[in-house]
């Protein structure tokens, strides 16, 4: 998949508030050293920073956009563009994964994996979208079902990895951290109306849809897709439209 700093910083503020709720209950007084992976363009690493102001941090990235947009927002830490699934850096007090783990299959090997990179007492603090089943991604999969790209897009739904609850990360975390604070949030973001909803999801989880497509293909996919979300999520009197975004949280302390 392509990914573009430029069109996930358009939410910004969104997506960067639960980020800031995962690491404030990192239970740590002080960190050495932090990773953030997927670290995106640094809004993550710019709060992750902020919490521990003397650690000596490091971002990783699968997208080259994204790592050339958190240099330069943030030229004095250390960014490079690595899969989270080959680094082989240890020794961490914390790891912070914010929206990157549904990318990645096979969390019954990642986490143990990333656990087992933490210094004795530190802390993994995860944060998944949990919104596979909200209209904005089911349209995404009805649309993408019921079209001339119904052959391109067939396995579209299958980028990102298998939905868990948080009962089964529970029961996961615990063979391998003595401490594990699980929670799940839906924040309710007022946007600028069903446009704005397609807007933010193309920086994300719409990547699948519209990336193998060609360019007569993806306006048309994108205008049957912003009609059915005009329709899931009807406009206020002043035109702002509620975009509700359950999202799962989990801290494993070694």
């Amino acid at each position: 998949m392509t990914w573009s700093a430029a069109q996930y910083v358009k939410f910004e503020e969104e997506r960067t508030r639960p980020v800031w709720d995962l690491v404030s209950r990192v239970p740590l007084a002080v960190a050495r050293r932090a990773a953030d992976i997927g670290c995106g363009p640094g809004n993550s690493t710019d709060v992750l920073r902020g919490r521990f102001p003397n650690a000596d941090i490091v971002g990783i990235d699968s997208s080259a956009d994204m790592i050339a947009a958190a240099r330069k927002r943030l030229p004095d830490i250390a960014f490079e563009v690595a899969d989270i699934e080959a680094w082989t850096d240890s020794g961490f007090d914390v790891i912070l994964a914010n929206a990157v783990i549904q990318w990645i299959p096979d969390h019954e090997s990642l986490l143990p994996a990333l656990i087992a990179k933490l210094a004795p007492g530190g802390a993994l603090a995860v944060q998944t979208p949990d919104n596979l089943d909200e209209p904005s991604h089911r349209l995404m999969r009805d649309v993408a079902a019921d079209g001339p790209w119904a052959g391109k897009l067939a396995d579209a739904a299958k980028a990102r990895a298998a939905r868990r609850g948080a009962d089964w990360y529970y029961r996961l975390l615990r063979r391998h951290a003595p401490r594990v604070d699980i929670w799940r949030t839906t924040y309710f973001h007022p946007l600028q109306g069903a446009h704005a909803i397609v807007e933010w999801v193309k920086g994300t989880g719409l990547r699948p849809f519209i990336d193998p497509l060609d360019a007569e293909e993806r306006e048309a996919y994108l205008g049957r897709y912003e009609a059915a979300i005009a329709e899931a999520y009807p406009a206020e009197a002043d035109g702002v439209v509620l975009l509700p975004f359950p999202r799962l949280f989990f801290v494993a302390t070694r």
